[in-house]
């Protein structure tokens, strides 16, 4: 492929990702819907008209982390620490029931496994799949709600960073058992490992951030180093951790959020993330779907699994929500806005290939998971908030 191509492509995605954005909002959905079905329409599975490059997939990359850096920045840290153990009692949920709804449903469809055989392992890696969250999409419709920094949105960002580090923790319990190789000891030390790095970083970089911000208060210069010190949390998180980049960025914001300019921070950040870099990870997730390989089988294996994928999330965070004394409308939200699936289960899938846990035909499924996920949270969410504020207004009155 020619370099200059690279530009047309550019083109397409943010012409084709701003009109079906502005035609969701028409019709009163969220923006992301529109650029998901973008991708959806000119990736390679309908019109053709934009390919996947490994450059449109490392923009994508950006984008997110982008995004979660972002959230970061906007996440009410005294909430943070006080929604801390409620989140914890939320991912576990969120991890335990989509695994055993997983393993169970792959036995369903191709009959009960003994422990320690390969379908064994094959039916625990379809639920640890389906245990990844990707709130970025959340993240995404919560901001354009306006609820982002309130009680709910705080809680499923930090049950989904949560979540996310149990899943991998999982992953790589299961891969372990599976290759001798793999030590899942060392895996859970790095974890913890970063998180104490985190927190070390984290208290010398905001005191550092705070005097430059007291001396050159609403300067250019302190969004410019707030983005390298975010690329390198990203970065460090993946290369020395083990950890997702993503986790890596939001934890860089969270640093940054109680600043004094943490809200221009992210007013610069919001320039390029909304402009280019957001398309671009949206519409991927649209790119990444084909349906040339599907048979019937497989076809009715990817719509259980998308079923009991969204189900087990609903019920395992919604649940544990309630029980945490949450409002009943409260965790059917924070149920939801746990559904979503992206980045993280794609890499978790792709390790699976890798290793021999999955088959490339149920990689479609994953694909589906993340499409249709990714469409309906959004809608969800609004329809919920919605409704309640409807609600609220008609009690006024």
């Amino acid at each position: 492929m020619e370099a200059y191509t690279v530009f047309k492509d550019l083109a397409i995605i943010i012409v084709f990702a701003k009109l079906f954005g502005i035609l969701a909002r028409k019709c009163k959905a969220p923006q992301v819907v529109g650029e998901i079905v973008a991708g959806l329409l000119i990736g390679p599975g309908v019109l053709g008209l934009v390919q996947q490059s490994e450059f449109l997939v490392q923009m994508a990359e950006v984008g997110v982390v982008l995004l979660m850096f972002s959230a970061g920045l906007e996440t009410d840290l005294k909430e943070l620490m006080k929604t801390g153990p409620v989140a914890f009692l939320i991912a576990c949920a969120g991890v335990i029931v989509p695994l055993i709804g997983g393993a169970l449903l792959y036995m369903g469809f191709y009959g009960s496994a003994p422990f320690g055989s390969e379908k064994f392992y094959m039916a625990v890696f379809i639920g640890v799949i389906m245990t990844a969250t990707s709130v970025s999409i959340t993240v995404q419709s919560l901001k354009e709600l306006g609820k982002l920094k309130g009680k709910v949105g705080t809680t499923i960002l930090s049950a989904a960073i949560i979540d996310d580090v149990i899943g991998i923790i999982v992953l790589t319990f299961v891969i372990g058992f599976k290759n001798p190789d793999s030590d899942p000891k060392s895996v859970v030390f790095s974890t913890l490992l970063f998180f104490v790095f985190a927190f070390a970083a984290g208290i010398v970089v905001y005191k550092i951030f705070k005097k430059l911000d007291e001396r050159y208060p609403h300067t250019q210069r302190i969004p410019i180093m707030s983005l390298a010190l975010c690329f390198f949390f990203a970065y460090a998180a993946e290369r020395y951790f083990g950890i997702a980049d993503i986790t890596g960025a939001y934890v860089a914001g969270v640093v940054l959020c109680s600043i004094q300019d943490s809200s221009y921070i992210d007013q610069k950040m919001e320039i390029s993330s909304y402009m280019l870099f957001g398309p671009i990870f949206f519409t991927s997730i649209g790119f990444k779907t084909s349906v040339d390989h599907l048979d019937g089988s497989i076809l009715l294996f990817s719509a259980a699994f998308v079923a009991v994928a969204l189900i087990t999330k609903i019920i395992g965070c919604g649940l544990m929500a309630r029980a945490c004394k949450f409002r009943l409308s409260d965790s059917i939200k924070i149920g939801v806005g746990m559904m979503t699936r992206g980045e993280v289960a794609l890499i978790v899938a792709q390790k699976g290939l890798s290793v021999g846990l999955l088959t490339p035909e149920y990689f479609t499924a994953v694909i589906l998971l993340i499409v249709v996920s990714s469409i309906s949270t959004p809608i969800v969410l609004k329809l919920l908030y919605v409704k309640e504020q409807t609600a609220d207004t008609a009690a006024i009155k």
